[in-house]
């Protein structure tokens, strides 16, 4: 592992908690995701081969220097879709920083709206930490643009169960998909799609 990156991600892991510490608006915390989180999400990438990553919710980008070193050793890359200009700005100089720039692809977007215009089977894994209510009126596209064997992870899963309730629901009901939960972090809900 570059010891360049991993200074970055202890220098992340303490700002974040620090700011998460100093404000209760939820627009400026980071809510970054735990380091055990992070393994996991580097494992899941390379077990799965997983060349195109789609991320839905950037933040400062933390979770996101897991996924694309990950995604660099296989030959894949991520792209990384965030709303606030606040949180662009902040993943954009963390990036820059990162090395792994030719591997991250920022959109400052609308995840809604970005998920509508992917195009069907886009994407082989999807991590999901965002707007946690958006995620049921999410459903239709998150499995349209998910290729077929293509995982999704979902993080917050035990953190926010009764928040996650209805999308968990919704997509265990889906027949199309096998799913778990992974004690991990803050809770990891994975669903795999088995059938096109």
């Amino acid at each position: 592992m570059d010891d360049s990156l991993e200074t970055l991600k202890a220098e992340l892991e303490r700002f974040g908690e620090a700011n998460d510490a100093a404000t209760n608006e939820r627009h400026r915390r980071m809510l970054n995701i735990t380091r055990d989180t992070g393994e996991f999400l580097a494992v899941l990438v390379r077990a799965t081969a997983a060349r195109r990553v789609l991320e839905i919710g950037t933040s400062n980008g933390y979770s996101t220097l897991w996924l694309a070193d990950a995604a660099r050793g296989i030959g894949g890359s991520v792209t990384t879709v965030e709303f606030a200009e606040y949180k662009i700005s902040l993943a954009s100089a963390n990036f820059a920083r990162s090395g792994l720039v030719p591997f991250i692809t920022l959109v400052h977007d609308d995840a809604g709206r970005h998920l509508q215009r992917s195009d069907p089977g886009a994407y082989d894994l999807i991590f999901l930490d965002s707007e946690r209510p958006e995620y049921p009126g999410w459903w239709p596209h998150l499995r349209r643009v998910l290729r077929s064997g293509g995982l999704l992870i979902v993080d917050n899963a035990t953190s926010h169960m009764k928040q996650m309730a209805p999308f968990v629901a919704l997509v265990t009901a889906d027949p199309e998909f096998a799913t778990c939960l992974v004690p991990v972090g803050n809770g990891e809900f994975l669903a795999v799609m088995t059938s096109s």
